[in-house]
């Protein structure tokens, strides 16, 4: 089975760069495709100048989010070699070893559709999480609450990571790798989310497929914390693309109610605002 690794480039050839230098000569890596995301710096002349045999760079011709991005490198992947093991990393990674990405790759041979290594950002370990209902949601919404609410309740305890492997609901998707053929049972990425919450619906697609997502606890990767994305998108702007992910997500794929997507955008709307405050005193 083939191995492609896709990279999502915007603006960020440096990270890319120090990404595609970490893994270019591992041997268990057939292919690398970076697709750059509609960059409006030079970062495509400078990806297709580099003297790597393996990489192939993609342009996406506009900019309509990161699935968008990864469907086209993955859809080039599955054109290629019909299956491969799908490889998806952010261009902030880093890598320690070959023998890590080895250790991934054989447990997606054997019977999982996607796995995950632990992920360190900023020196704090993250794993998977439980997919969120619509009132874990709207919980998530209260500023001052959200992010405990979620270390509390979506948040999977230390304990349950005690095994080499340990199922979750989902992972982050700045690094995980995918069974193409499981990416195609799902109908690839939802393009409608721009950015953010791609992780919930390929989770929750994949649980009702009866399909099996996991940690191998025994790999760790670096991440450097949404250093692309802060590059490139102000704080307000960004929480207006989580909020609309978040309502597309409940609406489309958790069967939230009417009172429940009210309750989401009130409670969105309300933290609006006072990021809003925030910035003017700032």
């Amino acid at each position: 089975m083939k191995n492609v690794m896709i990279i999502v480039n915007y603006n960020d050839f440096e990270t890319t760069k120090r990404l595609l230098n970490n893994v270019k000569d591992y041997k268990c890596i057939d292919k690398i495709i970076v697709v750059d995301n509609h960059s409006k710096d030079n970062s495509l002349i400078k990806l297709e100048s580099m003297n790597i045999k393996k990489l192939e760079v993609l342009e996406t011709g506009e900019n309509r989010g990161y699935s968008f991005a990864l469907n086209i490198g993955s859809k080039r992947a599955i054109d290629l070699y019909k299956e491969c093991n799908l490889i998806i990393s952010n261009s902030d990674i880093i890598i320690d070893s070959e023998h890590d990405l080895i250790d991934l790759i054989n447990i997606l041979s054997n019977t999982r559709v996607i796995v995950a290594p632990n992920i360190i950002e900023d020196n704090n370990l993250s794993r998977g999480w439980r997919i969120p209902t619509p009132m874990d949601d709207v919980k998530q919404n209260i500023i001052g609450y959200g992010e405990k609410y979620f270390n509390k309740k979506l948040r999977y305890d230390d304990l349950y990571y005690s095994k080499q492997l340990t199922k979750v609901d989902t992972v982050s998707g700045c690094f995980f790798l995918i069974k193409s053929k499981h990416l195609q049972e799902i109908d690839f990425f939802d393009e409608n989310v721009f950015l953010y919450y791609e992780e919930n619906i390929f989770g929750i697609k994949t649980k009702k497929l009866n399909k099996t997502i996991v940690i191998n606890n025994d790999v760790d990767v670096i991440h450097d914390h949404a250093k692309t994305i802060d590059k490139n998108i102000k704080r307000i702007n960004k929480y207006k693309i989580l909020k609309k992910s978040q309502l597309y997500f409940e609406k489309n794929y958790n069967n939230a109610n009417f009172f429940e997507l009210l309750l989401l955008r009130i409670t969105a709307f309300c933290t609006k605002i006072l990021l809003y405050i925030k910035y003017l005193f700032d």
